[in-house]
C-alpha cells in the first residue's frame, strides 16, 4: 500500500519562492508597464532602498511609496488567475511545485482539486497571511502538513513521483 507523503514547510516555501520569481514577477512587470508606472511610485521605492542601504532605516520607513489600489487589485487577481491556470493544466502544480515535485490534491481522495477548492484555497492565502503568517507556519507543526488555506479548501500538498 502506497502511503501519502505530505510536503512540509520548507519544500513548500521553496516552491513559493520559485513561483514568485517565475510566475508573480513576470506578471508584476507586465502590470507595472500596463499601468504606465502608476501602480506604485518606483522612484520613492528606490529612494527608500538607498536610505536603508546607507543605514538610515527610520528615514526609509518614514515615507512609503504610494500605490494604486486599482492596479494592486489587478495584479492580485492576475496572479490568482495565472496560478489557477497552472493548477488546472499541471494537475495541482505551479512551476515551483513542479520543480520540487509536489502538488495540491483533495485531502480525502488524493485526486485533483476542483475549481471551488482552487478558488477557496487561493482566497485562503489571505486568511493564512493574517496574524503574522500563522496559517502558513502551522504547516511546520501539523502531521498532515496542512496550512489554514488547505483546511479551508479541503486540500493537501503531497510529494509526487518524479516520473509522473
Amino acid at each position: 500500500m502506497n502511503e501519502t507523503k505530505y510536503a512540509g514547510f520548507w519544500i513548500r516555501f521553496s516552491a513559493s519562492f520559485v513561483d514568485t520569481i517565475f510566475l508573480a514577477l513576470p506578471v508584476a512587470i507586465v502590470i507595472y508597464f500596463l499601468s504606465d508606472g502608476n501602480w506604485f511610485d518606483f522612484a520613492q521605492y528606490q529612494q527608500n532602498m538607498a536610505y536603508a542601504l546607507n543605514g538610515n532605516a527610520a528615514k526609509a520607513l518614514s515615507s512609503q511609496p504610494q500605490t494604486s489600489l486599482k492596479w494592486e487589485l489587478f495584479f492580485e487577481i492576475s496572479v490568482l488567475v495565472v496560478t489557477m491556470i497552472f493548477w488546472k493544466k499541471w494537475r495541482g502544480a505551479t512551476p515551483g511545485k513542479k520543480f520540487v515535485h509536489i502538488k495540491i490534491v483533495d485531502f480525502k481522495t488524493n485526486r485533483d482539486i476542483d475549481n471551488k477548492q482552487a478558488i477557496t484555497r487561493s482566497l485562503g492565502y489571505i486568511v493564512s497571511t493574517l496574524f503574522f503568517l500563522i496559517g502558513f507556519i502551522m504547516v511546520a507543526f501539523r502531521k498532515d502538513k496542512r496550512g489554514l488555506h488547505d483546511l479551508l479548501a479541503g486540500t493537501a500538498v503531497i510529494h509526487v513521483d518524479e516520473n509522473t
